[in-house]
């Protein structure tokens, strides 16, 4: 069983930067592909970014392409995201989630952490 930790999350003002940790436990956890959805109020939870067990690919949503970067680090079992330039759109909760296929699909992640709340103000 796999189990998720994210945090980071914070009030930020437009144009701010906060950096997302999710701490993974579990077998086999760095073989993983870690990615990161987010859900804003009233919205579906959507795709952010994804990396895949070795760093080597990633996947972002173009419109976050050079402001979001996902990272991991596979020896202390974290995987991270970069948010620079915030906007207030940016506004949601970020799940952090683990999977055995880099996708942006949501189904394709089997575990799921509880999330870490990220507000841009104006």
């Amino acid at each position: 069983q796999v189990q998720l930790v994210e945090s980071g999350g914070g009030l930020v003002q437009t144009g701010g930067s906060l950096r997302l940790s999710c701490a993974a436990s579990g077998p086999t956890v760095s073989t993983y592909v870690m990615a990161w959805f987010r859900q804003a109020p009233g919205k579906e939870r959507e795709f952010v970014a994804a990396i895949n067990w070795s760093g080597s690919r990633t996947k972002n949503v173009d419109s976050e392409k050079g402001r979001f970067t996902i990272s991991r680090d596979n020896a202390r079992n974290t995987v991270f995201l970069q948010m620079n330039g915030l906007k207030p759109e940016d506004t949601a909760i970020y799940y952090c989630a683990a999977g055995l296929s880099l996708s942006t699909y949501r189904p394709s992640y089997d575990y799921w952490g509880q999330g870490t709340q990220v507000t841009v103000s104006s």
